[in-house]
This record gives structure tokens, sequence and C-alpha cells, in this order.
């Protein structure tokens, strides 16, 4: 087994941005064929006061009525074009993009503490596709056309391109204040709203207890608190922008009269004809509309701004990286060199100084009282907590050199809250590895001792267990949790109080498994409240304050670890009651 080749975590963003450049040149093009043909109106009612009517002409209104309902069909077939561009552009964003952000969810618990529900990376894909498959972009696209039509507007008359300068003026000011003023908001909304998912999900998932307990009308009143601070920050945005909205677009309509009334000036001194007066207030509110249309969107640019930004370090930090050597599997040793360990975004050490060495074929037990570091050293050792200072390798390579995956592929690992996800007990022990041969499965489920709990349930391995495996006990999901460790033979097989929710029968399962395991030469770390799961260990790391107060052979560690003799409590008592086991 070696690790496959990774991918740069440069090039998918590298190869995104040269996917959004190309895009945004096609809908410029796009922007630019359509803004031109939005001239048509415009003209045709230039055309219409200043020709046909003086001429009473019906075969040139008929000519000008069949090439401007030509140029309105084609100017609809590019602006559905540049509709579904934006679409497609918006739905590849998140095709390229989501992967990796889910990768992110689910490492982020782990690596560091993520505020709300931990699914703000999923929303933020969400709201960057959200806005750009929205009429947003094109608003942003049309922008720039409009000192083309304010230039023609000039062409017209010097006073008409005045006026509508003036009002560009007035509409730019209010979408500079819509950018101003909505940032804090949009941020807020966006923390609201975290909080609010958040608590909702704890609810969820602790339905047992609160309806055990009868707590749920107090959880209600704080949900009630919760949901109204989001409402309220919610309001506060949508109050903001829409002001601005209908502000903008009642400046438009006033600016509309202005450069009619404008235009009726220049006609009464004759200095403008009637059809100039009437096309330059159309080709004003096609100019300002763009404006307009930008700030009744601005909330979702905003927030899709922000939602860019936030998404920057958890697209690019990607753990893996290019190799050009790909390590074999390992199969000699697991060393910890003065391992200093803490949680994620914390600065204080729970694990400090901490060395030992396991060769092929051992097996390890990890004992200490509560808040000693027993879970914190495992999920260092799994690669799940970065270490602060020191490392850990496995046939002396730090766990660094290898990728995520390919990592995983050479571990087991059963934690102390055994989680399973929805989906058949086959597909989670194979760890959802879609070419996983049935024999591996198979073989899993013997090597834990759960084959024939499995073929017991009338689906066999294809049962659906539901989220989180709530239609198995809590027995079954710690032994179908223990196949899943054992599943394609890893080197390193790391159990966190494997045998905590096992009857007799589950720690006889547990302890054949650990045998096996050694005599395939691999590397077992158990860590242990149970004296049970010790008489199959050779060696014992016991932990105290975060250090290693004893780490040797079985009965030499515990031995040394209950002295001095007047100690009490049951953590001595279950090392005594190995002690005295082996």
């Amino acid at each position: 087994m070696s690790e496959t080749r990774s991918v740069s975590p440069l090039r998918p963003q590298s190869g995104l941005l040269s996917y959004l450049r190309a895009g945004a040149i096609g809908i410029g093009v796009t922007s630019c064929l359509v803004n031109i043909l939005a001239l048509t109106g415009s003209f045709f009612m230039l055309q219409v006061y200043d020709r046909v009517i003086p001429s009473r002409s019906l075969p040139t209104l008929v000519g000008l009525i069949v090439i401007v309902l030509a140029l309105f069909v084609f100017q609809w077939l590019l602006d559905l074009t540049r509709s579904l561009l934006l679409g497609q552009i918006g739905r590849s964003v998140d095709e390229r993009l989501s992967g990796r952000a889910f990768q992110s969810v689910a490492l982020s618990a782990s690596r560091k503490p993520s505020p709300g529900d931990g699914l703000q990376t999923i929303r933020d894909i969400d709201s960057v596709r959200g806005f750009l498959s929205g009429p947003g972009p094109a608003a942003l696209f049309d922008l720039p056309w409009m000192p083309f039509y304010i230039a023609l507007c000039f062409l017209f008359h010097t006073w008409i391109g005045v006026t509508a300068t003036a009002g560009a003026l007035i509409l730019m000011g209010l979408a500079l204040l819509a950018e101003l003023k909505s940032r804090a908001p949009t941020r807020e909304t966006v923390t609201m709203l975290a909080e609010r998912m958040a608590f909702a999900e704890t609810a969820r998932r602790n339905s047992e207890a609160i309806v055990g307990m009868g707590f749920a009308s107090a959880l209600s009143e704080r949900w009630t608190e919760i949901n109204g601070r989001h409402l309220d920050s919610q309001l506060r945005t949508a109050t903001l922008i829409n002001s601005l909205s209908t502000l903008s677009r009642s400046a438009r309509m006033v600016l509309q009269s202005a450069v009619l009334a404008v235009g009726a000036i220049l006609v009464i001194r004759q200095e403008a004809t009637g059809g100039i007066m009437i096309a330059s207030s159309i080709l004003v509110s096609r100019s300002l509309a763009p404006i307009e249309l930008a700030i009744a969107h601005w909330k979702g640019f905003a927030a899709a701004r922000q939602a860019w930004r936030r998404l920057g370090p958890e697209i690019l930090l990607k753990e893996d990286t290019c190799r050009g050597v790909a390590l074999p599997a390992p199969m000699q040793s697991l060393t910890v060199e003065n391992l200093h360990l803490g949680a994620p975004g914390s600065k204080m050490p729970i694990i400090r100084g901490l060395s030992f060495d396991v060769r092929a074929g051992q097996a390890v037990g990890i004992v200490g009282p509560s808040a000693s570091g027993k879970s914190s050293l495992v999920r260092g050792i799994v690669g799940l907590w970065p270490a602060f200072a020191g490392d850990i390798r496995l046939d002396g390579a730090s766990l660094s050199q290898w990728s995520p995956q390919a990592l995983g592929r050479n571990i087991g690992y059963l934690p102390q809250d055994v989680s399973l996800f929805q989906g058949t007990i086959a597909e989670n022990i194979a760890r959802f590895d879609p070419a996983a041969p049935s024999e591996l499965i198979i073989a899993a489920a013997k090597a834990a001792g759960v084959y024939d709990m499995i073929v017991g349930f009338p689906d066999g391995f294809d049962t659906r267990i539901g989220e989180q495996g709530r239609a198995l006990s809590a027995g079954q999901r710690q032994r179908i949790g223990l196949a899943r460790a054992l599943y394609s033979d890893p080197f390193l097989v790391v159990l966190d109080e494997p045998n905590s929710n096992l009857d007799v029968e589950g720690e006889m399962a547990l302890a054949e498994a650990i045998g096996r395991i050694r005599s395939r030469n691999g590397v077992v770390l158990v860590v242990a409240h149970r004296s049970s799961v010790l008489s199959v260990v050779d060696k014992v790391l016991v932990l105290e304050g975060g250090r290693a107060k004893a780490f040797g052979p079985r009965r030499d560690a515990l031995r040394a670890a209950t002295k001095p003799a007047a100690a009490t409590g049951s953590f001595v008592r279950l090392l005594r009651a190995s002690g005295e086991g082996a």
C-alpha cells in the first residue's frame, strides 16, 4: 500500500480563477452586445417622432417595426444567453469548490474551533453560487456602459448630458452608501444565522435527553431569544437595502421626468426635436437602470463577497501537497518523540514532553485518571490534532509526509464516541469506498467478531442503520465501528475505550481482534478504563497530568504506577486489578 500523488492546493484554485476569467470575458462580450441593442428603443422613438410622424409614412413605420422587432428578439436571446452563462458559472464554482469545502468542514472540528454549527463554509459556497446565478452580476457588467449612454446624451444636447450626469452621480452616491452601510449588518446576520442553526442542530441531536428530562420548554425560550436576535439583524439589513433601493428607484423616476422637462424646454427654444426629448428620456432611464439594479441586489453582492473572502483560507490551505516519492505502507514501528500536544485553537498543552516507541506486533494499553490526556494523545497519533512540538513517526517518517488519504489507509481508529453515517452497514465498514471488495468487508467484520451479528439482520450487510446508526444499540455501533477500524488490515490501530459499551461476548471478540492485529505484525494502542482489555496488551503507558508516569512491560509499568501503596481511587484499583491479573 502506497501513497498516491496528491493535488497541489494552488492548481485547483488557479484553474478556477482561469475559468472565472474566461467566463467573465464571455459575459463581458455578451453584455456589450446586449447594451448596444438596448439602444433600440431610444432610436426607434427618435425615428418615429422625427421621421414617421412628420412624413406620415406608414411604410417607413412598418419597416422600423420589423427592424426593431428583430433587434429586440436578438437582445432577448443574448440576455437569456447571459443569464444561462451566469447560472452555469455559479454551478461550476460550486462543483469545483464544494468537495474541498466539505473536506474543510469534515476536518474543521479536529483542526480548529469553528463558530456556529461548523457548516459556514458550505453556506458560503451556496451564497457565492446564488449570487453568480442571479441578476446581480449582470447589473455589475452593465455598469461600465453608463458613461457610453451619458456620452450619447451629450450628443443629443449638452444640458441633457449634464442632467444625466447629475442623476448618475446621485445614484452612485446611493450605491456607495449601500456598500458602506451594509458591511457590518451583513456580517452580523451571517453570525446570527450560524448561531441559530448550531442551536437547532444541537437540540435535534440531543432530542432524547430533552424529552427524557423535560426541558424542551426551557430550550424553546432560548430558541425564541436566539431566533429573535437573528430576525432583528436580518430585518435591519433588509430595511437598509430596501430603503436605499426604493430611494434609488424614486430618484431615477425623478431624473427621467427631469430629462423630459429639460427636453421640453429645449424643444420650446427650438434647440432640440420632440424625438430627441423622448429618446433621451428613455436613454437616461436605461443608463441608470444598472445602478438601481445593483443597489437592489447589494445585499447579495456584499454577502457573496464576504463569503468569498472567508472561503479563501478554507480552500487554499489544503493539507495535501505534491510529493515526488510515495512512501510505502508502514510495517515496523510507531515512534512518539518529545510530543507536546493541545486542543486545536488552544495554546495550553495537554500532553507535555511525551516519548515512547512501539514495534510491530506490540499492543500498548494507555491508562490514567480522568483528564490525564489519554484521548488527546490518540487524537494526535492518528493525525487529528497537530502537535505543538515534537513529532509522531511511522517507520521513521513523520505523519506530515503522508496525505490524509494515504495516512488514513494505514490507520484504524475507533473514537470514544462512535459515530456511524447514514447508509448501510457495509458502506460504514468500508469507509464509504465505492470500490470496496466484499471480501475485505467480510474480513473486517469477522476480525471484529461481528459477522454473525450482521448476517442475523434481515438485510445483512445491506441493513440501513439510519443517521448516526440510530437503528443499532450502543454496543452494536461500537462493534461495527471496530470493524471499520480493522478494514483493509491497517498497520496502526488506535482504540479509545473500545469496550465501554460491550458485553462479555463483545469483550471476548475485542480481545481476539487485538490478538489478530498483533499476529499480523500490526501495532495496537488501546485506551482502557476496564482491566479486562489490559490482559491482551504487552506494554502499558500510564499517563498522569499529560506526562508519562510509567511505560514498559505490562507488569512492571502497572507495579510502578500503583506506588505509593497508600494511593486510592478507582484508577489505582484498576491498575492493581490489572497487575494481579498479569
